[in-house]
């Protein structure tokens, strides 16, 4: 079989020709499971190996995630234990920096990087109803439609983010009073996040929708969802354990 075969490429309808929900849960789990069970000494070869199945799975998510707002956003996390975290033992060109917080700096930007790439590759390759199909049918009643809604709100969540600062950017902003601006775009966002959510929650209620009575929706699966689940596994218990 051909790598590319593996991408998740998607039909007109959002749905994965290989990959069904499960498969895509079990990959975002192992993700998870990858940065956050695996001892500090392997992170970056945990890094490197899901890296490499977000460029075979995810293509689109990873290259997203290397954008520079979120290589931004990742140096705002990692950049501060640098020289905030254990002594300053170290000098690079004239400048202090503990080695303490360089080696928490390097593990949080990693797990940053892998975090982000398992989210956004999820929550574009399964929607609403296929998340709370699977939910619904592991017992948690309402919940599914809740997580659904929640994960499939990022996505616009980054979209109109983005709009607004580059809004506020083109309307000169961010020059003189930039804090006001910043602000601005924080209002900005909340605002549109919370008419959103209003409006899912008012088609709900049209619908006459109760997490009681839901019934499951139907799981979309995949003919090679199994192999998410063994891969998954065999790799976690090897990067633990080994």
């Amino acid at each position: 079989m051909d790598l590319r075969s593996l991408h998740l490429t998607q039909t007109r309808k959002g749905e994965s020709q290989i990959l069904g929900t499960p498969g895509h849960l079990a990959i975002f789990l192992w993700f998870l499971g990858m940065v956050m069970l695996v001892p500090v000494d392997k992170i970056l070869a945990t890094t490197i190996v899901c890296l490499g199945v977000g460029c075979l799975v995810y293509p689109r998510a990873l290259r997203g995630v290397l954008r520079p707002r979120w290589l931004g956003l990742m140096l705002l996390l990692a950049v501060p234990p640098v020289f905030f975290l254990g002594e300053l033992d170290s000098t690079v060109f004239g400048v202090s920096y503990s080695s303490e917080g360089y080696l928490a700096g390097l593990q949080i930007g990693m797990r940053f990087i892998v975090v982000m790439t398992a989210v956004q590759g999820f929550t574009a390759s399964v929607d609403v109803p296929a998340l709370a199909g699977l939910l619904e049918r592991l017992g948690l009643q309402g919940l599914g439609f809740t997580s659904g809604v929640a994960l499939n709100l990022l996505p616009y969540i980054q979209q109109s983010s983005l709009n607004a600062w580059r809004s506020l950017r083109m309307r000169g902003g961010l020059r003189r009073n930039w804090r006001q601006g910043l602000r601005l775009l924080a209002m900005t966002v909340a605002t549109n996040s919370l008419q959103r959510a209003e409006e899912v929650a008012l088609a709900a209620e049209g619908r006459a929708f109760s997490p009681d009575k839901a019934r499951p929706m139907p799981i979309r699966r995949g003919s090679l969802d199994w192999i998410p689940v063994v891969a998954g596994l065999g790799t976690l218990i090897l990067m633990i354990f080994v």
